[in-house]
Formats: C-alpha cells, structure tokens, sequence
C-alpha cells in the first residue's frame, strides 16, 4: 500500500517503509549545489569522474561528521550512549551542518591530495554553493519543526503565511521561524558571493571560501542566540563557538593572513612544439607535398588544404585522402621524408632558447606537450639546439586522444607531480588553446602565421603574443595561472 503525506513529516510511505521529508529536502539541497559546483569545476577543465567521487565522499562524511557532531553534543548524550542504534537514526533529524562541514572538508583535502587536486582552487569552486544546500535544507528542519527560536505571540505570525504560522505552533506555543531566517540568510550570501564578489571584484584563491567563512559564521551566530533548541558546550552554544571560529579565520585569510602558509609556486609552463618552440612550418608543407607527389600524384594541394594540415596527427589528416589499409605505409614515407629535410628547413623561432634559459634561470619548471611523434619531436629539439630543459616531453604517440583533448597535458602534469590550479599552456594553434582551456589551464597563444591569427584568436586564450618574450612578462603577474584566473 502507497500512501502520500499520511502525516506532517512524511512525503510517501511503501508499507513498511517511508520517505521523510527532511531526507527529501536535505538531497535536494545537496544535488543541486552538487550541480551548480560541477558546472564550475568541469568548466575550469577538472574530469567528472574527480568531481562525483569527490562529491559522493564529501557527502558521506559530511553526514557522518554532521550526526557526530550532534550526539556529542547533545542533551541526550548519555541516551545515544545506551541505546546506539538510535544514533544512525538521522530520518529522525539531529544533523549538526557545523559538524558535516568539518567532515566534509577533512574528507576534501585528503582526496584532493591523493588525486593531485588544488584543494583551495575546489573549495572556492564548492564551498560558496553550500549555501544551497543549507538554504534548502533549513527547511528540512521546518518539516521535522526543529531548529526553532523562543516563544512568540501569536500576533508575531499575523503577516507570514499559514503554513508557516501552523508548523511553528510547537508543544502550545508558537515559535521564532529561526529556520526561515537562516535560508534566507544563506540565499543571500549565495548570491552576494557568488553573483557580487566573484565578478565585480579582484579577488584571489581562497577568498570565495573566507567570504563564506565570514558570512556564515555571522549570520549563524546572531540567528543561534534565538534558538531554543541549540546544543550547548557548558554554557556556551557551541554553534556560536564555532561561528566566531569561522569569522575570525575567515578574516585572517580574506585579508592575507594565511599568505605564508598558501605560497604562491610559480606556474608550470608547458610548450608546445611546431610553431611555438621551432619553425616546422616549412618542413611540414614540404613533406606533404613530397607525400601527395609520391601517393596522390593527381591530387592539386591547395594552399587552405595545407595549412589546415598543420595541428592535427598525421592519423586523422592521411584518413581525409587515403584509405585505411594504406595510411601506415602513407605514415611511413611521411616520417622518412620529414626526417630528411629537418637539418635544412626547421630552426628555432626567434628568441625561443633565451625565453627558455631564462625561464629556467629562474626556476620555472616546464615541459613539452606536442601530437607531433617523439622520434620527429626529439629529432626537432636536437636540430634547433631546444633540447635539455624539460622535466617531460610527450610526442604524439604517447597520448590519446591527440589535441585539442588534454590527454597530453594531464600526462605531463602527473608526472611532473603537480595539479591542474597553477599551470601555463603556451601553443599557436586553435587546438592547442583548446586543450589548455579543457585541461583548466592558462593558455597563452602564440601567434606565428597571420593565416591561422584569427582562429588562434577565436578560440580565446588568456593571452595572445607575437613575441615569446612577452613570457617574461606574463609570468610576473600576480594572478593564478587557470583558464579563470581563479
């Protein structure tokens, strides 16, 4: 038997069985701050699968760590004690979110140690969109009628909807709607936040995550002291300790006070190869047409149709013209000719190795992500002298899918050790701003042929050079070094 509302606190009941309310807002609330954080995280170039396994770790122990944190601290701590089975009984209510957000968060940096994450740059990407979820959960207290304020007359209610006014009418009295005051305090500290501060506003990494600190640590302290029902620690709300905790840390930290312990590391500079380090370009066409002369001699090169050669793998531009029983041996002859030419028509772009002995001089580490084949690459690096300051080089061959996906760079990113929050992608193709932007990063294009300028410019990376000195300069600004500066 299905019954729907059989009574104030329950949505369904399936014979033994129920759905409570609270259960169905406090989800609600966490899925869609879950999406609103995912839409921020993938944008930023992070892989969904990081994003669910951090989600559905934070949840699980922010619900641990919220119930925790309200047995140890309730009335009826000795009655959890002698009956424990009634301490996993959170349908019931009783989730302290102080204490769900100290376990989620534990959970959260260790996680993003383990998966090489930046845990500030996730916090700022989550941490605001909490609100969410305490806005909508607050209701969830409404539903269970907890989290209430003092006796009030019932002239108090003469304005505020009847539903309100009757589930605030608890044990005879009528009853502050404390909760209705904190969601709405939560959805506007959401939008002050996220829709204020984060646009209209400099900030740095770590802010978005102090502002809530702030925001919430206030509005929780003044909203506790007309609760009735808070858990105490001696004769302190222990809500209001733990408030003016997150007040005083979030002031240290908006206003730099944690700067020591956040250094700002210098980004990882990966390059890529044809067009930014050496000039193949040459090299390239010449080949191509040497190729189509050999396999394709009826075939008229048009000059579009050779530039758009340059970028993609040799793969996925000999599968346009030949069949696929013939593109290996195609391949073949491609690398053999290519090879040949390299000592007369590929040489370093201007100033490519004092940008790298300087960069190097000064301690930033880099490396060289290309869809080029390591046998061409490494024989490139060695003809243009460019070789011998990389922790990583990754040819083509080495990674899949090739750009414009950020296979490559995330390789090169896990074996140099790092994350994703503080890295440079530099290339001079649309592709290759691409999978800088995918990979979360802050792409710098590099523009070397005026033919190929405006789709380099289209694809919109964080700058646009002519010069690869103007490096030297971007890498002293002070912002961190994502595709959001964020």
């Amino acid at each position: 038997m299905i019954k729907f509302f059989p009574n104030i606190r329950t949505l369904v009941e399936i014979g033994p069985f129920s759905i409570q309310w609270y259960a169905v807002l406090i989800m609600s609330g966490a899925y869609l701050a879950y999406y609103v954080s995912k839409r921020n995280l993938v944008k930023v170039g992070y892989k969904v699968e990081d994003i669910e396994d951090m989600f559905m770790g934070a949840l699980v122990f922010g619900f641990i760590g919220a119930r925790i944190w309200y047995v140890l601290f309730s009335s009826d701590l000795m009655g959890y004690l002698s009956n424990p089975i009634s301490i996993i009984k959170i349908w019931e209510g009783g989730l302290a979110i102080q204490g769900g957000l100290i376990g989620g968060a534990v959970f959260g940096y260790i996680f993003a140690k383990k998966r090489r994450l930046n845990f500030i740059q996730w916090a700022d990407l989550i941490v605001p969109n909490i609100l969410i979820a305490q806005a909508i959960g607050r209701w969830g207290n409404f539903m269970n009628q907890e989290a209430y304020g003092n006796i009030v007359s019932p002239e108090y209610y003469a304005k505020f909807p009847e539903f309100i006014r009757t589930m605030m009418f608890i044990d005879g009295s009528y009853r502050q709607p404390t909760f209705l005051f904190e969601s709405v305090a939560n959805i506007v500290g959401w939008v002050l936040i996220v829709l204020v501060l984060k646009r209209f506003s400099k900030i740095k990494r770590g802010d978005l995550t102090f502002s809530y600190l702030m925001w919430y640590g206030v509005t929780r302290f003044f909203i506790e002291g007309f609760r009735d029902d808070s858990l105490w620690i001696g004769p302190l709300r222990i809500a209001q300790v733990i408030s003016l905790i997150f007040v005083v840390i979030g002031l240290i930290g908006y206003f730099g006070g944690f700067k020591a312990l956040m250094p700002s590391n210098k980004p990882i500079i990966l390059f890529d190869f044809d067009g930014t380090l050496a000039d193949t370009q040459e090299c390239i066409l010449l080949t191509f047409k040497e190729v189509f002369k050999k396999h394709k001699p009826d075939h008229e090169l048009t000059e579009e149709e050779l530039y758009s050669f340059l970028g993609p793998t040799l793969s996925a531009t000999f599968s346009l013209y030949f069949e696929e029983a013939k593109i290996a041996e195609v391949i073949e002859d491609y690398q053999r000719i290519n090879a040949s030419l390299h000592e007369e028509h590929v040489k370093e772009i201007k100033d490519a190795k004092h940008v790298l002995d300087s960069l190097q001089k000064d301690g930033y580490r880099m490396g060289l992500v290309s869809n080029k084949r390591k046998t061409a690459l490494e024989l490139g690096l060695k003809v243009t002298g460019l070789d011998g300051y990389y922790e990583v080089v990754l040819g083509g061959d080495e990674f899949e899918p090739a750009k414009p996906d950020p296979a490559g760079i995330d390789k090169a990113l896990e074996i140099m050790n790092v994350d994703r929050g503080n890295v440079i992608y530099v290339g001079d193709t649309a592709s290759d701003v691409i999978a800088g932007k995918r990979a979360g990063s802050f792409t710098i294009g590099f523009v070397f042929d005026r033919i190929r300028e405006k789709d380099l410019r289209d694809s919109n990376p964080n700058r646009v050079i002519d010069d690869l000195n103007d490096i030297l300069e971007i890498v002293k600004e002070d912002h961190p070094w994502t595709v959001t500066m964020m």
